[in-house]
């Protein structure tokens, strides 16, 4: 049987997440935190014995340079890579680079929960949680998926809410359950899907 290897991180801390700025697509680097929890996922990742064939990652720096830091631990620098924006974070719109504080004295405490947990309803200018799943999906669909059922094994780096858009197909979570579900920094999730793409293991790093 090939080994049917699906591996998503979410980016290491970015000097954004840092600051408490809402990020979406604008687009910061790492920070020094960050470029160590991507350099320690590549540890973890060749500790498991891990070795790719092909990956993705978003057209964002933070996630690029994830990917890169991971590859360079994993001494697997050569392998293709897909740079694409279906797998960009969620665009924030009008709260992209407003502090997080600032935004609740703004709009209201509530109202920003809403936007940022909320499944359907987006902020002002940017994307719903749904949204960005309608975006994602098809890209991993038409894109992603088929390298896995075909044996190659894929690492994915990408971010917060376009990951959760990928795990609420995978895991087969409800809106609710996506919503409640966090992801770490520069944690990967390892999982070995069926030949029907149903998960058959997953084991998390974080």
């Amino acid at each position: 049987m090939s080994d049917r290897l699906l591996v998503l991180v979410r980016h290491g801390q970015s000097e954004w997440n840092l600051k408490n700025l809402f990020t979406g697509w604008k687009d910061p680097d790492l920070s020094e935190q960050g470029v160590a929890e991507a350099n320690e996922a590549g540890r973890k990742l060749k500790a498991q014995g891990l070795v790719f064939d092909i990956a993705f990652t978003s057209v964002l720096t933070r996630a690029q340079h994830t990917l890169d830091l991971m590859l360079d631990q994993l001494g697997q620098t050569r392998i293709p890579v897909h740079r694409h924006l279906a797998l960009n974070e969620r665009d924030y719109g009008d709260l992209s680079g407003l502090n997080k504080d600032d935004a609740r004295k703004k709009w209201g405490e509530d109202q920003v929960l809403i936007w940022r947990r909320s499944y359907d309803v987006p902020p002002p200018g940017g994307e719903s949680l749904k949204d960005t799943l309608a975006r994602t999906l098809p890209y991993y669909v038409q894109e992603i998926l088929p390298c896995v059922l075909r044996g190659e094994r894929t690492l994915v780096a990408a971010h917060g809410n376009s990951l959760r858009a990928l795990i609420m197909v995978l895991e087969k979570l409800s809106p609710e359950g996506i919503l409640k579900r966090e992801l770490a920094t520069g944690a990967p999730i390892i999982y070995r899907l069926n030949a029907d793409s149903t998960v058959a293991s997953k084991l998390d790093l974080a």
